[in-house]
């Protein structure tokens, strides 16, 4: 690797709550590692300190959340505070899955950058990660 090469964007999925339902979370998963970016899923019913810890451990650029059980926005909020608590205020924050039309802006008033609904195109999320991510560190 040359060192104007930067390493990959480092994307965290987490499936809060008492969510059981992960095929959706899954498939993005595979979507954002097919466009090259270094995934890591929590896999299921993450409490908001586990999905803090996680994303403060792995050092990532992106913090995704994956809900379909409609409790997305007590959730976000528990979450928001601990991303303030560990530093981590400055990651790219997004959120898909069930999420009412009705609920996108209180979801981005907590802090969430990204509000994907069922349906989106993988390609879309691809590109609001590409173009928002705060990835300054080069590749070692």
């Amino acid at each position: 690797m040359s060192g104007e090469e930067k390493r990959p964007i480092k994307v965290l999925i987490g499936k809060p709550g008492l969510d059981g339902h992960d095929v959706g979370g899954k498939v993005v998963t595979r979507a954002l590692m097919d466009a090259g970016f270094d995934v890591i899923y929590t896999g299921l019913r993450k409490s908001p300190s586990e999905i803090a810890q996680r994303a403060l451990d792995e050092n990532v650029d992106v913090i995704g959340l994956s809900s379909l059980a409609g409790a997305h926005i007590p959730f976000s909020k528990k979450l928001k505070g601990l991303l303030d608590q560990y530093g981590l205020s400055d990651k790219l924050w997004i959120i898909g899955g069930c999420i009412p039309e009705r609920d996108h802006a209180e979801l981005k008033s907590i802090g969430i950058d990204g509000v994907f609904a069922g349906g989106t195109k993988l390609d879309e999320i691809v590109d609001f990660i590409n173009a928002n991510v705060k990835n300054e560190k080069e590749a070692s």
